[in-house]
């Protein structure tokens, strides 16, 4: 994936401990075992320190994993891994919400918290 599209505004109020949360609930991908499409819901909340994500480029970040094959759990960490490394907030956890398929439902979330994290996110092997 390339995060490079990815575009940031700075904070407006820094100095106040606030909540963004972004759906984004047409998220598409493709299983890596069978090539058929994937069809879930990206939520991203997160306290911003110094920067926010900027929504347009992060629209078009998600639109790169529509014909990636990845595994739901890849795909939540990797979106987790590349906001932290850009935005560095206070706190951000990403919840995959993937659509029912052969009769199972799957829901991945992770989290990074500045305090406990010592401030970094983990990086991803790709």
């Amino acid at each position: 994936m390339s995060s490079s599209t990815l575009e940031t505004f700075p904070n407006p109020r820094p100095e106040r401990r606030y909540e963004i949360s972004i759906h984004c609930p047409e998220f598409t991908s493709v299983c890596p075992k069978t090539g058929l499409p994937d069809f879930g819901e990206i939520r991203i909340t997160y306290v911003p320190d110094a920067l926010c994500v900027e929504l347009k480029s992060l629209k078009y970040y998600l639109i790169e994993f529509r014909n990636r094959g990845i595994f739901y759990e890849a795909a939540t960490n990797q979106i987790l891994d590349d906001l932290v490394s850009l935005l560095e907030p206070r706190q951000m956890t990403i919840v995959g919400d993937f659509s029912v398929r052969g009769g199972i439902k799957t829901m991945v979330t992770a989290s990074f918290d500045k305090g406990t994290d010592g401030g970094r996110s983990a990086p991803h092997p790709d």
